[in-house]
């Protein structure tokens, strides 16, 4: 890769010298659906920037059950990362890529010489906390305050925005561990949505009106 091109998959780096030193010192890496590259209890060893793709954060209690937080996708990186590599703590998250995902992988040490040396990556990180902290006030009132019925159909419309399509490839067990129930509630609220015709089942899909989100909002 080069720098121009690294440029254009982080266009909030404008700083010649900062992306020659990413380049130089950062790690390319690519990764397919189903890696699993935090886990908690394991050091992390670097912070890393998506360049294109998604990766999927979650947070996990004792018993292995998962809470959504947010996505990663191109040109973010994870604050909980940043927290834990300044910290010099093991990972508090899961975080696994959900479809075919370039990153760059950038070591601790280089993340803390960045950090003293240019605004642009301290900016950079500075936003980063901020807007998954507000990702996480949207996760914990989904859990606190909002019904399942809710949290499914918010949850179906991030997937729709995340990958860009009406027909979400997944399993009713794979939404159940993320929203943290079983799956049997979640497939009596999803054939409620049928029932509606909101949204038609298949085997491992869900095909999902255009109007999906101008429905739930009503």
């Amino acid at each position: 890769m080069t720098v121009e091109e690294l440029k254009s998959a982080l266009p909030n780096f404008t700083d010649p010298r900062l992306l020659e030193i990413l380049l130089g010192k950062g790690q390319i890496m690519r990764l397919e659906p189903g890696k699993v590259l935090m886990e908690p209890g394991k050091f992390i060893k670097m912070v890393p920037i998506v360049l294109n793709g998604s990766i999927k954060v979650s947070r996990m209690d004792e018993d292995g059950k998962e809470l959504f937080l947010y996505y990663l996708d191109a040109g973010e990186t994870c604050a909980l990362s940043l927290t834990c590599c300044s910290a010099s703590k093991p990972s508090e998250i899961k975080a696994v890529v959900e479809e075919p995902t370039t990153i760059i992988g950038i070591p601790i040490t280089v993340h803390e010489q960045l950090s003293d040396e240019f605004k642009q990556w301290k900016d950079f990180v500075s936003s980063t906390y901020q807007s998954r902290f507000q990702e996480m006030l949207i996760a914990l009132d989904a859990v606190a305050f909002k019904r399942m019925d809710e949290r499914l159909m918010r949850y179906i419309v991030t997937k729709m925005k995340q990958y860009k399509t009406n027909e979400l490839q997944t399993t009713h067990q794979d939404i159940a561990t993320e929203l943290g129930t079983s799956r049997e509630v979640i497939s009596r609220l999803l054939k409620q949505l049928e029932k509606k015709k909101w949204i038609e089942l298949g085997r491992n899909m869900i095909y999902i009106r255009d109007d999906f989100e101008e429905l739930i909002s009503k």
